[in-house]
């Protein structure tokens, strides 16, 4: 159509010109249908000189040829509808500027001429306008996108409209797949991204509210959005984390924190993995961690959470779905993009977080999934990466740049692990290359080994290695060879002779563990230079050719090492973390390696060359800390005679070494006689020696009254000793004590001064000196009295005890009268009370055991008698059970006594104080809902004085009464099988003897029987297992109170052992069945 130009300029003039909407709308339709037609484009190849020469003169066109004088008449016509108020011609116009823009394939110069005149700023406002119309919002974002295109020209205008565009995002991004929704994102991001801090604080805070908004939305399933939009949205965020304005934005921080999560758990879980979208999310991800990185921040504790929430969606999330995806997916750059994250959170080797993700992948089957990567993907890119990363695990891992072999190495690596083995087994004499290509292949051999990963079978590693001793042999030997070589060589090579022991695999290269042997004793190696294997460890200490020439210098090593980063319970080498305490102590344990011996020899050499005290301190630091962790660990060190080391020490080295040897040595023949088991104690000259030498100091300071820690520590040794003699083990060493008379003329003043103190007696706790020095003192009586029974037999007449009027016994034993015992409870502190009860309880049992041996009655006066009778009664309802069970089985054994007709029988008859107790107990077990375990726990040492007076050869009348048929009756409908005792069962058994119970009573308490039995049963109760010794105690330094615990509970233990007590619940058992017996007999007679 040749007059095509002319119409368009005629009717551009028209829409410039008119100030009518009607009009403007006619002229914009017809605009838009040439525009649409193409014939802008004509207009502008054809040029304007036809127009020029045929239009009327009136309308003064200028003789342009390019048609630029259209494309400005077009430029200021627009500007007019563009203010229109009428929404239909800002629509019309707002199209026509979209198709004059798209219509060319070139259309740069047209969005420029556009631009410059401020188009930009119209659209803006028209937008600003809009009140959220969705037509006008539409049409304008569409041409705001292109000349968003003429990105210098458009920058200025951007940043000035982006306040326009934060309330329009807020309304466009509430409706699920908007058209404009990656349009208006495009030009906040081209903003946010060329204009530093162009966005206020305020209107940060509300983007990224917006955003996160989207994310979350997306991914709880409620909104659609598109992979545009999904990654316009990341590239948001990381333009703001990347500009300094916003570091210390909080919001911007928990805003990232959980974009960053929310985008790649929408990435990993979408249907039809998505590649762009999780390189995206993975892109965030590493820039939110760089950005939680920085330094001097103000908000370091909310950035720390950042990395933090980082490295758990790594390890919670990416890492298995990666190990899923890795065979379900060919596409590379998805499983690169996840490891350059891997990465470069690891490179931040100085942060703790990095080392934790390093734990969590290498515990992950890290060099497997590695390898299978490898294979999968065979690409120089991937071999790069893979062999980095796994340089950075091992730099994280085990410190010192420790991963350097691999990255010198890396580009000569195979990516098949069976190429490893062949590279090893070569000879690299002179070959730096392939010597570079062994070291990176025995690091990651180590490294993949130490967490139980395998990269080929164990023979044909077992084999190369051997292969790679004896053709390297000369290189090995020749001193080139570094330290951590040799110690790479002693982790493989121990581990796979330890495995392939294991696996009963006999054959091996004899020539090569020579050699191997070999290198050790030439080279400077270190045990502690890095974590090693606990099956190459054992290995290792199971090699008695080197046990005691080599690996004494290395424990030694790692007691330095111990001693000087003082971390408890852990080996601190250079690489860090090396070696728990935990992992020798069960070698040392287990007892199937020379492990024990290697310390004991150690402590041998140590005492006996007297020079090197920071060594020998540092050894019996780390003994003590062993026998801690494993107390069993102390049957061992005595099998392998650490006694005699104590011996030297004590004796044979002199005034040798500082208090503080001779202390640490102290606790730890405590930790060891309180751990071990009497079995494994040898009974020979060594114990009597160190006896002897504690003893004799006990003996020089003189004055107890100025004890010290290690005075009493030496008090609890010695109860120790006599306690492994009622076991039948140090039998000499007790001799020694029992024998010593002026330890025992002390001990005896101690006591003898206590109770000359009276009431104010209870003032000397086991929180005074004095009351520590007391408590110490009656428990060597206790263990004395015990082990006199078991070493000298016989020779104690124990009714010396029971008068202070008869003669003292021909020994020189330590003892107390019962009455000097009957005051220690009664005046004492309760800690006294408890010991000074088990003292008489053991008298009293002895005076049973003679009087029953020798079938004689004991020479007591009534009047002694009874007052030790009135403190036993006036204890019975005492808190603590332990001191009113014991109180009351004394006066059992009193009232089972017929020493004196006139005496015991009278007083068990007459004594009012008995009956009140009995009717008590009586009382409290047959009120309604009233028994319990608890109850009958509190009354114990009732129940056992009113099992004492039915033993009696004549029960007290008064008995009958008390135990009566509704009384009986009342105490039956109380008890369950839940809540019955073992001393219950014995009451109702001695009821049952004395003709108390009725068939009916029978029978109802042998359905409760049954029921608690079938209970017990239930509850799976381990009835055959043995009760072990009282929990092990630890001596610490400059504090008596666990070992004052530990002894209480030894002599608890001791005391019902000696009784023939058995544990809870096997005895309760035993004694159902014994009362079912005894009800069974007594129906059938």
């Amino acid at each position: 159509m040749p007059c095509c130009p002319k119409l368009l300029y005629l009717s551009l003039d028209a829409l410039l010109k008119t100030q009518n909407d009607d009009v403007r709308l006619n002229c914009i339709a017809f605009l838009t249908v040439l525009t649409q037609r193409g014939f802008f484009q004509a207009s502008h190849a054809n040029g304007m000189r036809t127009l020029a020469s045929n239009a009327d003169t009136s309308l003064q066109i200028p003789n342009s040829t390019d048609g630029c004088h259209l494309y400005t008449l077009f430029t200021e016509a627009i500007k007019g509808p563009l203010l229109s108020s009428d929404e239909q011609v800002q629509i019309g116009i707002l199209d026509l500027i979209f198709y004059y823009l798209s219509c060319e394939e070139n259309p740069e110069k047209k969005i420029q001429l556009l631009v410059e005149s401020s188009i930009g700023d119209y659209v803006f406002e028209v937008l600003r306008l809009a009140g959220f119309r969705d037509p006008v919002v539409n049409s304008c974002l569409r041409v705001l996108d292109i000349l968003s295109t003429a990105e210098q020209a458009f920058r200025q205008t951007l940043a000035v409209g982006f306040t326009t565009l934060i309330p329009i995002l807020q309304c466009v991004a509430e409706v699920p797949y908007h058209p404009c929704q990656s349009q208006i994102l495009k030009l906040i991001w081209s903003c946010v991204s060329n204009f530093l801090g162009v966005a206020t604080t305020s209107q940060c805070e509300e983007l990224v509210l917006i955003l996160t908004k989207m994310l979350r939305r997306h991914r709880e399933g409620e909104f659609g959005m598109l992979s545009e939009t999904f990654t316009i949205i990341c590239s948001i965020f990381v333009s703001m984390i990347k500009h300094p304005s916003y570091h210390d934005l909080l919001k911007l921080i928990i805003g990232v924190q959980e974009a960053s999560e929310l985008a790649i758990l929408s990435s990993l879980t979408v249907s039809g993995m998505n590649s762009n979208q999780i390189l995206q999310s993975l892109y965030l991800l590493k820039e939110a961690y760089a950005y939680g990185h920085e330094d001097h921040s103000t908000n370091n504790s909310n950035k720390g959470k950042l990395r933090r929430s980082i490295v758990d969606v790594c390890k919670t999330h990416i890492l298995p779905w990666l190990v899923t995806a890795i065979n379900e997916t060919d596409d590379e750059e998805v499983i690169l993009g996840v490891l350059e994250t891997f990465h470069f959170i690891l490179y931040q080797v100085s942060d703790n977080l990095a080392r934790e993700l390093a734990e969590t992948l290498i515990s992950s089957s890290w060099f497997s999934f590695s390898f299978e990567s490898l294979g999968l993907f065979p690409t120089e890119r991937m071999r790069w990466r893979v062999y980095l990363m796994i340089s950075s695990l091992v730099d994280i891992l085990f410190g010192n740049d420790s991963g350097q072999p691999i990255r010198e190495a890396v580009s000569h690596l195979p990516s098949d692990p069976s190429d490893f083995l062949f590279l090893l087994g070569q000879k690299s004499y002179r070959d730096v290359l392939l010597s570079s290509c062994q070291s990176a292949t025995l690091f990651i051999l180590y490294c993949s080994s130490l967490y139980d990963e395998r990269l080929a079978d164990d023979k044909l590693v077992l084999a190369s290695l051997e292969q790679y001793i004896l053709v390297n042999s000369f290189n090995l030997r020749c001193g080139s060879t570094d330290s951590l070589t040799i110690f790479l060589l002693v982790n493989l090579y121990g581990l796979y002779r330890g495995l392939a022991k294991m696996s009963y695999q006999i054959s091996y290269s004899p020539e090569a563990e020579r050699i191997f042997f070999q290198l050790l004793t030439e080279h400077e190696w270190d045990l502690a230079c890095a974590p090693i294997h606990s099956i190459s460890l054992k290995w290792l200490f199971q090699q008695e050719k080197i046990c005691i020439s080599l690996l004494t210098h290395q424990i030694l090593k790692l007691c330095r090492i111990y001693s000087s980063n003082n971390i408890p319970g852990i080996i601190c080498g250079k690489s860090g973390r090396v070696l728990d305490v935990q992992a020798i102590a069960q070698l040392v344990v287990s007892g199937d390696n020379y492990a024990a011996k290697v310390f004991v020899c150690l402590l041998e050499e140590l005492v006996n060359e007297k020079s090197q005290e920071s060594d020998l301190l540092s050894l019996l630091n780390l003994v003590e800390h062993i026998i801690g962790i494993l107390p069993d660990t102390s049957d061992q060190l005595c099998l392998n005679g650490i006694a005699k080391a104590m011996r030297i020490l004590y004796y044979d080295s002199g005034p040798n070494f500082s208090p503080e040897v001779y202390s640490d040595s102290l606790i730890i023949i405590f930790n060891l006689l309180s751990s071990v088991h009497s079995e494994s104690v040898a009974d020979g000259d060594a114990w009597v020696t160190v006896t002897t030498k504690l003893t004799d100091q006990l003996i020089f300071r003189g004055d107890m009254v100025s004890f010290n820690h290690e005075e009493l520590l030496i008090l609890g040794i010695l109860c120790l000793i006599l306690y492994h003699s009622t076991n039948g083990a140090l039998m000499e060493a007790s001799k020694t004590i029992l024998l010593n008379t002026p330890l025992t003329s002390m001990m005896c003043t101690i006591i003898h001064q206590a109770c000359s103190s009276g009431p104010t007696l209870h003032d000397d706790d086991e929180k005074t000196i004095s009351g520590t020095i007391l408590l110490h003192v009656i428990l060597l009586q206790y263990f004395s009295m015990r082990s006199v029974h078991a070493v000298l037999p016989g020779t104690i007449d124990w009714s010396s005890f029971l008068d202070k009027s008869n003669t003292m016994p021909v020994l020189p034993l330590l003892r107390s009268h019962c009455h000097e015992l009957c005051m220690l409870i009664h005046y004492g502190c309760p800690l006294v009370k408890v010991v000074a009860s088990y003292c008489l309880l053991e008298v009293f049992t002895r005076l049973s055991d003679q009087r029953q041996r020798q079938h004689e009655d004991f020479k007591c006066s009534s009047v002694y008698l009874k007052s030790v009778m009135a403190v036993l009664e006036g204890l019975l309802f005492y808190n603590d059970s332990r001191v009113a069970v014991n109180c009351g089985q004394c006066l059992s054994m009193i009232f089972e006594w017929e020493m004196v007709r006139s005496g015991t029988k009278k007083v068990a008859e007459k004594n009012k104080w008995c009956r009140l107790i009995v009717e008590e107990l009586a009382m409290s077990l047959a009120v309604p809902s009233l028994v319990s375990k608890s109850c009958s726990n509190n009354h114990k040492a009732s129940i056992y004085m009113a099992i004492a007076l039915l033993k009696q050869e004549k029960v007290p009348g008064w008995m009958r009464s008390v135990f009566d048929d509704a009384c009986i009756s009342g105490i039956l409908q109380n008890l369950s099988g839940s809540c019955l005792s073992t001393e219950l069962i014995l009451l109702f058994r001695e009821l049952l003897n004395v003709g108390f119970l009725t068939a009916e009573h029978i029978g109802s308490l042998n359905r409760v029987l049954q029921e608690c039995r079938k209970l017990m049963y239930h509850e799976n109760v381990e009835v055959d297992c043995e009760e072990v010794c009282p929990g092990k105690a630890a001596a610490v330094r400059d504090d008596t109170s666990r070992i004052t615990d530990h002894l209480v509970h030894l002599m608890s233990y001791s005391s019902r052992i000696n009784r023939g007590g058995a544990s809870g619940s096997k005895q309760l058992l035993e004694e159902i069945e014994t009362f079912l017996r005894a009800s069974a007999e007594e129906g059938n007679g």
